[in-house]
C-alpha cells in the first residue's frame, strides 16, 4: 500500500474537514467530489454558490455532498471579523478585516485559525504567497520556529523521498537552513518514515571551500543541537548522499551518505530546480509543497496541479490535522 493509500485509510476515520478557497476551479471541484464520494473526508468549497454550480453543471460534477460558503453570506462572518481583528493585534480595525476576510483564502485561513476547518488547501489559482501570507499572519508558526518552508514528497512505485525547501525561502542563512532540516524530520515520521537527513552542496565533507560550503556545515551543527536524537549529515553531494558506491569513497563513516531519504537543499534556487528534475527526469510524482512549520496545516499547490495531485495533497493535510 502506497503513502496516499495508506494515509487515506487512517484519515477516513476521522474525516476531518478541509477548506478549499479556490472553490469555482474546475480541478478543486473534481477532486473534492472524489474525496466526498470516497468518503475520505468533509470538504468545504469557498466561493459564489451560482457560479460553482454553474461550473459543476458545465463539468457534469455532482456536488450534493459538498458544502459551498460565500463569504458574505456566512452567517458566523462577524465572528470571524472578531478574532482576526483580535489576532493581528491592533494592526486591523474592524473595517479593514470585513474587507480582507472576503478574500477566500484569509476566509478560509480564519476558518482553519477558529476550528471550524481542521486544514485548507489552495494555490491552484493563487501564487504561493497569496496562500502562505493569511497562513503566516493567522495562524503562524510553531513555538521554536520562525518560518515556514515547502516540502514535496516524491513518489514512485514504493520509492518515497523529501526534498526541502523548494518553495518559501530564497537564500536561507545557517539558522533558517537548520530549521528546515528539523521540521522536515518531523515531517518524515509523521509518515512512516525513518529519516536520514542529508544537507546538500556542491561539496563533500570539505572537497570544496566557500562560504556556501561552511554555511550548510553550520546549518548542520545547529539542526543537530536542536534535535540530538535525528539522523543528519552534511555537507554532502548529491551523488554522495544518494549513491553508496559514491558515499563509500567520499564520506565512509557516514550514516547518512549513500543512504538519505530526506534531502535539504541550500536555497530555493536548487530545491526548485532540483524537484523538478527528480519529477521529470525521474518520473517521479512530486506532492506539495507542503507548508512545515505552522500551527495548524495550510498547504500549497502549484497552479498548474492535477486533480490526482489535489486529490493527494488534500489528504496529506487531513493527515497533517489528525498527527
Amino acid at each position: 500500500m502506497d503513502l496516499i493509500e495508506s494515509l487515506k485509510v487512517k484519515v477516513s476515520e476521522k474525516k476531518p474537514t478541509i477548506v478549499f478557497p479556490e472553490g469555482n476551479d474546475r480541478r478543486i471541484l473534481e477532486a473534492a467530489v472524489r474525496l466526498s464520494v470516497d468518503n475520505v473526508l468533509k470538504p468545504i468549497l469557498i466561493g459564489n454558490g451560482y457560479d460553482i454550480k454553474e461550473v459543476a453543471k458545465e463539468y457534469g460534477l455532482n456536488i450534493s455532498g459538498v458544502e459551498i460558503i460565500y463569504p458574505s453570506e456566512y452567517e458566523e462572518f462577524d465572528y470571524l471579523v472578531e478574532k482576526f481583528v483580535e489576532r493581528r493585534k491592533g494592526k486591523v480595525d474592524e473595517e479593514s478585516a470585513r474587507k480582507i476576510l472576503l478574500d477566500q483564502n484569509y476566509f478560509g485561513t480564519m476558518l482553519v485559525y477558529t476550528g471550524k476547518a481542521d486544514g485548507m488547501v489552495s494555490g491552484a489559482a493563487h501564487t504561493t504567497g497569496e496562500t502562505v501570507r493569511p497562513a503566516l499572519q493567522i495562524i503562524k508558526t510553531k513555538e521554536g520556529f520562525s518560518r515556514t518552508s515547502g516540502l514535496f514528497i516524491m513518489l514512485k512505485r514504493d520509492e518515497m523521498y523529501l526534498m526541502a525547501d523548494c518553495a518559501i525561502n530564497i537564500d536561507p542563512d545557517a539558522d533558517t537552513l537548520a530549521e528546515i532540516a528539523v521540521l522536515s524530520e518531523e515531517t518524515a515520521r509523521t509518515f512512516g518514515m525513518d529519516p536520514r537527513v542529508a544537507m546538500l552542496s556542491f561539496s563533500t565533507k570539505g572537497s570544496a571551500s566557500h562560504e556556501l560550503v561552511d554555511k550548510v556545515v553550520e546549518a548542520t551543527e545547529k539542526a543537530k543541537k536542536m534535535n540530538p536524537n535525528m539522523t543528519i549529515d552534511g555537507e554532502l553531494q548529491f551523488d554522495a548522499a544518494f549513491v553508496s558506491k559514491v558515499a563509500e569513497k567520499k564520506a565512509p563513516d557516514s550514516k547518512v551518505a549513500g543512504n538519505a531519504n530526506v534531502f535539504i537543499f541550500p536555497s530555493l534556487e536548487a530545491g526548485n530546480i532540483g524537484y523538478k528534475l527528480v519529477q521529470y527526469f525521474g518520473d517521479f510524482k512530486a506532492v506539495g509543497p507542503i507548508l512545515q512549520g505552522l500551527n495548524k496545516p495550510v498547504n500549497d499547490l502549484s497552479r498548474g496541479t492535477t486533480v490526482d495531485e489535489i486529490y493527494a495533497l488534500s489528504i496529506i493535510t487531513a493527515a497533517q490535522a489528525l498527527f
